[in-house]
């Protein structure tokens, strides 16, 4: 490939953002424009010379604006080969002249979709010329450039400044690189909608799409590259938030932070003030309170020695009181609704802090995909969308929790759903007391959980473990009665877990002989 020259452009935009002055900088570089529709009475209003696409085409824009680009006289110019005798033998007859630069951008789909906009809406606003046109226009990159996005105008003319008014192969190779990868994270975005209504749980052909957001200095460990890439997907929270503070978000802030704020979002901020402490994406403390202080503060006291260097996730807006207990030690990221000005001003101080505030929090009930890679592939699961408000306990142990332990129980459960497996949870009082998360063995995670808790205890000058007198949660099944044995020793008095083992039977005989309660939820909350 060589450098090619700019002579002609189509320019056919949904996004006008510096349109004007983009097309002013082609006319002054003798650029002829062609155009469609609004954009072409955009430019023509700005006093510079455009021709209509539909004179190009000898065809008048129809069906409502479906039908206009899609044309011999726009199609042959964008692929066809310079240089190449039949290509050319076939324009001169046809009377069809090249186009050397496309701009295209296409109907905001996403955008759409995230106003929830009706079906017919949703139809409308898939583009069927734009990608055609661009996909041509990137086949044949070398010999046309191609822009789907407005921050590349600039790379354009600074191109044809620097080269007599061409561009050069490479920049027209990344482009059409960009260009084909928008093309496929629209349809990427059109296919995932378009099965969801058509109630299509395994469609035969899954893509995903995204938009960046983010490089990132390295991804989990210094030696991987990574970047933040969102989706069409709205859902409130570390993609949708905005940082008003600190440094930049690395791959395992974002990971954390997203670990946090779905957790916290667990609990109704209209029933009581939550908090969430997460550190390597598991939490290490989690609390309800009158106040977003007292949450924390309870949050803190289950494990501070884990807590330090924190990911803090909030499901009211950060007050002056809050901010000023969460900055008394080293923390990663604070994410919360919102933050008032006094807060912000007391977590300014710390300049390395993230904040963020995601506008809302995220609905545990809504559905949608969690993906997984695997080699050579990928796994895609509805999201775990169960809440435990929503589930009918069955009491089978012959003395059923009291009030207080069934609200506690249903904390814990709360929490459980989003430690990793395998998970045990002790909590009192609406908040964790101990916390065992990715072990082999359940019987080890409910162990670690009450060394944890003793450790804590002790830090704080307490008599005995906050879990004498806890309850505990499982988020799957006691395999055998040694797990339950762990949980009864640590002073235990009433279990959640979802029940369907083998050896129910023996695990609930275990404990009816301790004198515990145990519920089944028939919910299980695997989360590897």
């Amino acid at each position: 490939m060589t450098e090619r020259p700019i002579a002609r452009a189509l320019l056919s935009v949904s996004d006008k953002t510096g349109l004007i002055d983009f097309a002013r900088a082609l006319a002054e570089r003798k650029v002829a424009l062609v155009s469609t529709g609004g954009t072409a009475k955009a430019i023509a209003e700005a006093g510079l010379k455009v021709e209509d696409v539909a004179s190009l085409t000898g065809f008048p824009e129809m069906m409502d604006g479906r039908v206009k680009t899609l044309h011999p006289m726009v199609h042959g110019g964008l692929l066809a080969i310079r240089g190449d005798a039949g290509h050319e033998a076939s324009m001169a007859e046809r009377g069809i002249a090249p186009i050397d630069l496309l701009v295209v951008n296409l109907y905001p789909f996403e955008a759409t979709l995230a106003r929830d906009a009706s079906f017919d809406d949703m139809i409308e606003n898939i583009d069927v010329g734009g990608p055609a046109m661009i996909r041509g226009a990137s086949k044949n990159h070398a010999y046309v450039t191609v822009v789907v996005e407005p921050a590349d105008y600039a790379a354009v003319i600074d191109a044809m400044d620097a080269h007599g008014g061409a561009t050069t192969p490479d920049l027209r190779r990344r482009l059409a690189a960009k260009a084909f990868s928008r093309t496929a994270a629209y349809d990427a975005a059109i296919g995932t909608w378009l099965s969801g209504e058509a109630g299509e749980a395994t469609p035969t052909f899954r893509a995903l799409g995204g938009t960046l957001a983010q490089a990132l200095r390295y991804g989990e460990n210094p030696h991987q590259s990574a970047a933040f890439y969102r989706t069409s997907e709205r859902r409130p929270g570390v993609a949708t938030a905005r940082q008003l503070q600190g440094k930049e978000l690395s791959y395992n802030n974002i990971n954390d932070t997203d670990a946090a704020y779905e957790l916290v979002a667990e609990f109704d901020p209209a029933r009581a003030a939550a908090c969430v402490i997460v550190k390597h994406a598991n939490p290490c403390g989690v609390a309800e309170g009158a106040t977003l202080g007292e949450a924390y503060e309870r949050a803190l006291a289950c494990d501070p020695v884990s807590a330090f260097g924190g990911i803090v996730a909030l499901n009211r807006t950060l007050d002056a009181d809050s901010a000023r207990k969460i900055v008394e030690i080293f923390t990663e990221v604070i994410i919360a609704p919102g933050a008032d000005d006094d807060a912000r001003e007391i977590v300014a101080a710390k300049k390395n802090l993230r904040l963020l505030v995601a506008g809302g929090l995220p609905d545990p009930r809504a559905p949608g995909l969690a993906i997984r890679t695997v080699a050579g592939g990928f796994l895609a699961q509805t999201r775990d969308s169960a809440v435990i408000d929503d589930v009918e306990l069955k009491v089978v142990t012959r003395r059923g929790p009291s009030e207080r332990e069934l609200a506690d129980l249903r904390f814990a459960f709360r929490v459980a759903k989003h430690v990793k497996s395998n998970a045990i949870v002790y909590a009192r009082d609406g908040a964790t007391v101990g916390i065992g998360a990715g072990q082999m063995s359940r019987v080890d995670s409910a162990r670690i959980a009450a060394q944890k808790a003793a450790a804590a205890a002790e830090t704080a000058g307490l008599a005995e473990p906050l879990t004498v007198g806890s309850v505990v949660a499982s988020d799957a099944f006691f395999p055998f009665a040694d797990g339950l044995d762990a949980a009864i020793e640590a002073g235990a008095t009433a279990v959640i877990q979802p029940g369907g083992s083998m050896r129910d039977a023996d695990v609930i005989a275990r404990a009816d002989e301790a004198g515990l309660a145990m519920v089944f939820t028939g919910v299980r909350h695997f989360r590897h």
